[in-house]
């Protein structure tokens, strides 16, 4: 049985509260099971930090995780194929048709795609980003390997991101270079010259 309505959650996490989640469907199982839309574990992450800390956490560690594995993947096509710019063109491909369907099946409006027209031209150049980044990778790991291929990759990533949020530059939020943050690219930087010398 379908129906909207408003449930009530009683959550512990460092104490108990109660958290009114209103969700476009609920499907009631049982009485005692009620199996709940991804919008409402979605809701319950965004109104409870503990929740989110850890939802948020695993999913960066997960994105971690998948790009050094994508590169494999990616190189694994490329070396079948002998030509990286098809492999990284079939690889967006892939991508691009996985997230067409999953906005159908989850009910994402395309019509959405008609505010891209109201964008900056600066927001354009992500893809082109994209696209050398796929490339690059596919190019460097059969001649650099894995380790230090994204270990250069995220030592980059570390000295470009104290610049934009130094400066708060392409609209992220401003905040200042300091010590710390500074030793600990410095730390990613030497964990860089330890993989590329043994």
């Amino acid at each position: 049985m379908e129906r909207e309505g408003k449930i009530e959650i009683f959550a512990r996490f460092s104490c108990i509260r109660k958290v009114h989640l209103r969700v476009r469907e609920v499907v009631i199982v049982s009485k005692q099971h009620i199996r709940f839309s991804p919008d409402l574990l979605i809701f319950a992450a965004e109104n409870n930090p503990i929740m989110q800390n850890w939802i948020f956490l695993i999913m960066a560690l997960l994105a971690g995780a998948a790009l050094p594995t994508q590169a494999a993947v990616n190189n694994k096509l490329a070396t079948v194929m002998q030509q990286p710019l098809l492999a990284a063109l079939i690889s967006f491909s892939v991508g691009t048709v996985s997230l067409i369907l999953y906005c159908f099946f989850t009910g994402v409006p395309f019509r959405g795609l008609l505010a891209a027209k109201n964008v900056s031209a600066v927001a354009w150049t992500g893809g082109l980003l994209g696209a050398y980044v796929v490339t690059a990778v596919i190019l460097l790991v059969p001649r650099m390997g894995v380790a230090l291929t994204f270990s250069l990759i995220i030592s980059g990533q570390m000295l470009i991101t104290l610049v934009l949020d130094h400066y708060g530059l392409l609209g992220v939020p401003m905040r200042a270079v300091n010590l710390p943050r500074v030793l600990g690219v410095l730390f990613i930087i030497a964990g860089v010259v330890l993989i590329r010398r043994f």
